[in-house]
């Protein structure tokens, strides 16, 4: 329920940081905004980093018109059309305010602009606006300013379950945190170093990551994320977590690929794989950009990515899992 958005993200940092306090695991927050904890291995010379990105998709304002109207840019790989009309949140330096995202009336003749979205062109930002109904001098009072961020009303991120699924807006990050946690609360003396980061600005490059990985001597990472079903995939079951070996920023790496394979089976978890093109995770910017040698990213199959996303809460389950048999090995 906490919003995120890309270098807006007190919200869930102040949550983050009291569960690790309630662990009792001393949570650092670097320069870079990333949240993270360390846990010593029993070999104290290799270090592994695990991280799920606590940055959410949104919008954010570049124009303030007159009349109280706001124009928006895209934050992430975000698309008007997801949302729908409807309350979004506009975390203003000073205040909270709620508006409502509209494109237009449909009952329009050509002569209105927003004819061509019904039956010719697809719905962008330019396109949209938000409708506060205040004056523009209350808005730049709360704080509402280019560059404020722009995410989906808090009222519509509440969770529904389906049975053994979950259906929300941003499980891409926040089930991705709910498997840290985990690891957090499960991880006692790994084999290794460990260190589990909450990591900033994800979904605007990887930029939280890298800083970590610049700062830190890590041997691997591992990036939690979500691995999208679409025709094009060879995801045979959304219980079944997933293995990328390559996605659109390259190759993650084979070796540490089989070695969580080999967790995998050890905990009775088979493993699928699959190769992603629209797609990049902390692993795969951060093995490019020259800050670790080895990554791999671990994720679960996740209908409506960037959407209102559907999981199945097995496979989120089973990441963590693997996980902890990779951690410890000697159970």
């Amino acid at each position: 329920m906490c919003h995120s958005p890309s270098g807006a993200e007190t919200e869930i940092d102040q949550l983050l940081a009291k569960k690790f306090n309630t662990l009792n695991l001393n949570p650092v927050q670097d320069l870079a905004g990333n949240i993270f904890v360390f846990i010593e291995g029993k070999d104290t010379t290799r270090s592994i980093a695990i991280t799920a990105h606590k940055d959410e998709i949104g919008g954010i304002v570049t124009k303030i018109r007159a009349d109280g109207k706001i124009e928006i840019g895209k934050l992430g790989g975000s698309f008007p059309w997801v949302y729908g009309e409807g309350v979004v949140d506009l975390l203003g330096d000073k205040k909270v305010l709620s508006g409502i995202l509209s494109f237009g009336s449909r009952h329009i003749s050509h002569q209105s602009p927003q004819k061509a979205q019904q039956d010719e062109k697809p719905l962008l930002w330019q396109n949209a606006w938000v409708e506060t109904k205040r004056p523009k001098s209350e808005l730049l009072n709360c704080g509402i300013r280019p560059g404020t961020r722009i995410v989906v009303g808090k009222h519509r991120k509440i969770p529904y379950r389906m049975g053994n699924h979950i259906a929300s807006y941003t499980l891409d990050n926040k089930a991705s945190l709910a498997i840290l946690l985990e690891l957090a609360e499960k991880l006692i003396q790994p084999a290794v170093n460990v260190y589990l980061v909450a990591s900033a600005k994800e979904e605007v490059g990887g930029i939280g990551a890298q800083y970590f990985t610049q700062q830190h001597n890590i041997d691997s990472l591992i990036a939690l994320e979500i691995c999208p079903i679409a025709p094009e995939y060879p995801i045979e079951s959304d219980r079944i977590p997933v293995l990328l070996s390559q996605d659109g920023y390259g190759l993650y790496d084979e070796e540490l690929n089989l070695a969580i394979m080999d967790a995998g089976r050890r905990c009775a978890i088979d493993l699928q794989f699959a190769v992603l093109s629209e797609f990049g995770s902390d692993g795969s910017i951060s093995m490019k950009s020259g800050h670790v040698p080895r990554a791999s990213c671990l994720s679960f199959p996740t209908e409506n990515t960037h959407g209102y996303e559907i999981a199945n809460f097995e496979a989120i389950q089973n990441c963590a899992k693997v996980l902890i048999a990779f951690c410890q090995p000697d159970g």
